[in-house]
């Protein structure tokens, strides 16, 4: 028994940085085995035209709905014999590893390399003070820590991302985290002379900074390391993430980020980091709305709540 279907290009305008396919050969009268997975038919699309690479298709049912589980049958992602779905093309992809692994190598290489630099850049000679040198390893590890997790603990629910975010995002962390930070927290405004005498020469300070920048990095890597957990590799599967803060909000791996940035804010007393800081946690505001949307859509009742979006008990 054959399993019929017509793929048809979509009328509306295009998503940013892609396209309808061209219409020579649209729509495709496809004739398929029923057992015939997502993944099968967008590599029959691709045989049938060379552009689209698979990764650069996004196929939803008449309503708009995405199919989303290449790992699924036709049938089982509700499709029935005779039906129409809809292509984008997405246009060019790039591994969303690579886009981590890119966007955060530039303030590893930037940050060391203005804070040696430094004398050279403000065109005159000082040495660094302790705060600065503090700054500078917790910018390291902050960043060494992010690459990590995209290698061994990020799982992503789609392999892609469109190859423009790769400069984008990038120029966000490179920019923003990595020039502009390193510029203005190594000037010799903070250098040892600077500070001497002040907070940010006491020892007491300099700990607490480090003790409260670590444990935010701490809770945001076990947040992640839980968020691993939920789903089986090689799967989409979603659940309820339980336990430790996500008991109290529904993102609080964002949550950890803003109280490790926040710390480095008090550390350097910095306008540059404030900046920082603040877009920062304006981003990852948007995003965790986002997802505690997304959470209460998909799990309904079931999810719980009094859960908060990002900042516990308050939002």
């Amino acid at each position: 028994m054959s399993f019929k279907l017509v793929v048809a290009k979509r009328s509306s305008s295009s998503s940013k940085g892609g396209s309808t396919p061209s219409s020579s050969k649209w729509p495709l009268q496809l004739e398929l085995d029923p057992s015939t997975s997502l993944a099968q038919l967008k590599k029959l699309i691709h045989s049938k035209n060379s552009k689209l690479h698979p990764s650069r298709q996004r196929i939803t049912k008449e309503d708009k709905s995405p199919l989303l589980d290449d790992a699924k049958s036709l049938s089982q992602l509700g499709l029935t014999s005779g039906e129409t779905v809809y292509l984008k093309d997405l246009g060019p992809q790039v591994a969303w590893s690579t886009v981590f692994l890119t966007e955060y190598a530039g303030p590893i290489f930037i940050h060391p390399l203005i804070y040696y630099y430094a004398p050279s850049i403000w065109r005159t000679n000082f040495e660094h003070s302790r705060m600065q040198s503090l700054a500078l390893h917790l910018v390291l590890a902050h960043y060494v820590k992010r690459e990590l997790e995209t290698l061994f603990v990020h799982r992503f629910s789609n392999g892609t991302m469109p190859l423009f975010n790769i400069f984008k995002n990038s120029t966000h962390y490179w920019v923003l985290s990595g020039l502009l930070l390193s510029v203005f927290v190594y000037s010799p405004y903070y250098s040892a002379s600077a500070v001497a005498g002040t907070i940010q020469d006491n020892d007491t300070f300099l700990s607490l900074c480090t003790v409260a920048f670590t444990l935010a990095e701490l809770g945001n890597a076990y947040c992640h390391l839980i968020l691993k957990w939920l789903r089986p590799a090689g799967t989409r599967e979603r659940k309820i993430p339980r336990g430790f803060a996500f008991e109290l909000v529904s993102c609080p791996n964002y949550f950890f980020e803003f109280l490790a940035w926040s710390a480095f804010t008090v550390l350097t007393l910095n306008a540059a980091s404030a900046l920082f800081a603040a877009v920062s946690t304006a981003q990852m505001t948007v995003w965790a709305i986002k997802k505690h949307k997304n959470y209460k859509k998909e799990f309904g009742k079931d999810y719980p709540r009094g859960r908060k979006v990002m900042f516990p008990w308050v939002f």
